[in-house]
């Protein structure tokens, strides 16, 4: 599934109002497929050791690290030859442009908003995307957009390091705990 690099940078976090929401819309981005991410605002480690527990437990390589300067890291994104993406519901609508987006042989980096998102994000961004024109999460943004890119591929990742695996059942839960091995 993989050859371009995605990651996500989340806006101006604040950890009393969006400690749960910006923690959920980096875990939802590991679980679809995602590289990576990065957040401005007001640092908050708690984060960053959440997802890391979780990827530690469930595999894979997810990281996040903190930026000061949002600006700053759109504008070396974007000079080491990656696009920017940032989800609006002001921008051109997903069905739209996603082919195109797809077929950019670059890394990406998707940009969500917190609070009020700064007018130099729209000129920023190569592409600003709406999933839909009405309000809603950006977690649930990201989310449609990550299945939309990966066309639904990123349903199937397995995390060959995962030490929790959980196996589909019709009912009841099965959960297997791995040892480094990769034995229960």
């Amino acid at each position: 599934m993989k050859g371009r690099r995605v990651f996500i940078l989340r806006l101006d976090h604040r950890p009393k109002r969006d400690k749960r929401a910006t923690t959920h819309l980096f875990l939802a981005a590991r679980a679809l497929g995602a590289d990576g991410g990065f957040y401005s605002g007001e640092k908050d480690e708690k984060i960053q050791k959440s997802v890391e527990k979780v990827t530690e437990a469930w595999g894979g390589d997810f990281k996040v690290s903190y930026v000061t300067d949002w600006k700053r890291k759109i504008m070396e994104w974007k000079a080491e030859g990656g696009e920017v993406v940032h989800l609006t519901m002001y921008g051109l609508p997903l069905q739209h442009v996603i082919g195109r987006i797809r077929s950019i042989q670059g890394d990406l980096l998707v940009v969500v908003g917190g609070p009020k998102v700064s007018g130099s994000v729209y000129k920023l961004a190569d592409w600003n995307v709406s999933v839909t024109s009405q309000p809603h999460s950006e977690i649930s943004a990201l989310a449609l957009f990550l299945h939309e890119l990966f066309e639904g591929r990123e349903l199937s990742i397995s995390f060959k390091d995962a030490r929790i695996i959980i196996v589909p059942q019709k009912r009841g839960k099965k959960v297997l705990r791995l040892d480094l091995q990769g034995r229960e």
